[in-house]
């Protein structure tokens, strides 16, 4: 696929995990035009471009930095301006946060979706994948109603392009393994304290590496055609068999499921079942443009993808493969 090469590209919120793993395998695998990281922190830009500098004496870097808000429609339209491909993924991802905070949720991952499409359709952009999450199907807590409007912004977004031809689509997965936020650096935190807290035992969580990640949004930049939710078929895990892999030795102490957590993360409800195709490896919600049902298969009516009913479960040989990955890229853990 080189569907990148000679194209410019930008990422919202591209100082996050996902963008720095995002610019990576872009820079080794393809040859844009332009690679450009929209976000709000100079100090994270600053961080970022000592690993990716946006000029060298070598060659010609296609890096650039512009500092921004998606809350700002007028500055997205600037930055936008020349963009081929725009990847949607600035949002405020902390339930405690969103929860405590619910207008300044509102604003980035609502009002923020409305500001990239209309700033997108003006601009001329071809095409814009934003990225979702597990909570924004059935979802009980803000973060999860605010991405699941964020996805039906981006799913209806053609209807406002008129003539102009530009795709929408959005991406969405489970819980990145080790991503800023994740469970793992704090378990590795507390793990020299002998205990561990744990929500509840049953808990169950879809998993993905943020290799993994990019390399699906990549695949569903390729095969989008405006319109569709792109789910891919990943492992579930339990939360009791990462902590064990974690620190073996440490006693659980359940402490009770906090306001807005689910025991099971859901990415298709079975409402959706009727509009979903399945692949062999993914799933399209909302089959516009997917008319070939010949060669893909519908998924039957009630179905759902949970994570604790999945046909797929991380070993414990690839989460200690996993954590192993963790430390070598986060030493400061191993502490």
């Amino acid at each position: 696929m080189k569907i990148l090469d000679s194209k410019n590209i930008l990422i919202t919120g591209g100082t996050g995990s996902f963008g720095r793993k995002f610019c990576e395998t872009v820079l080794e695998r393809y040859s844009p035009k332009k690679l450009i990281i929209f976000s709000r922190d100079e100090l994270k830009q600053y961080e970022m471009r000592q690993k990716f500098p946006d000029d060298s004496s070598v060659r010609k870097s296609p890096m650039r930095y512009l500092i921004g808000d998606v809350r700002e429609e007028n500055r997205l339209l600037h930055a936008f301006n020349g963009v081929d491909i725009v990847i949607h993924a600035a949002a405020l991802k902390q339930v405690t946060s969103c929860e405590y905070n619910p207008m300044e949720a509102v604003k980035t991952n609502v009002i923020g979706a409305m500001n990239v499409v209309t700033a997108a359709i003006h601009a001329g952009v071809k095409k814009v994948i934003a990225l979702s999450t597990d909570k924004a199907a059935g979802p009980i807590n803000l973060y999860g109603a605010t991405k699941l409007c964020s996805d039906k912004i981006f799913t209806a977004a053609r209807a406002y392009a008129g003539a102009q031809e530009i795709s929408f689509s959005v991406v969405r997965y489970g819980n990145v393994f080790g991503s800023r936020g994740s469970v793992i650096p704090f378990f590795l935190k507390e793990r020299s304290k002998g205990v561990l807290p744990i929500t509840d035992e049953r808990m169950t969580r879809f998993w993905i590496t943020l290799q993994q990640g990019v390399d699906f949004v990549l695949a569903c930049i390729e095969r989008m055609k405006g319109g569709e939710v792109f789910v891919p078929k990943i492992p579930s895990m339990r939360i009791t068999d990462l902590a064990k892999a974690i620190a073996p030795e440490c006693k659980l102490n359940i402490i009770g499921i906090r306001p807005g957590e689910k025991i099971h993360e859901v990415m298709i409800g079975s409402d959706d079942a009727r509009i979903t195709l399945e692949f062999d490896d993914h799933f399209v919600i909302g089959w516009n443009g997917h008319n070939n049902f010949s060669r893909h298969k519908r998924c039957p009516l009630g179905f759902s993808y949970r994570s604790d009913s999945n046909d797929q479960w991380i070993t414990a040989e690839q989460l200690r493969k996993y954590i192993q990955e963790f430390l070598i890229d986060h030493p400061e853990c191993a502490q």
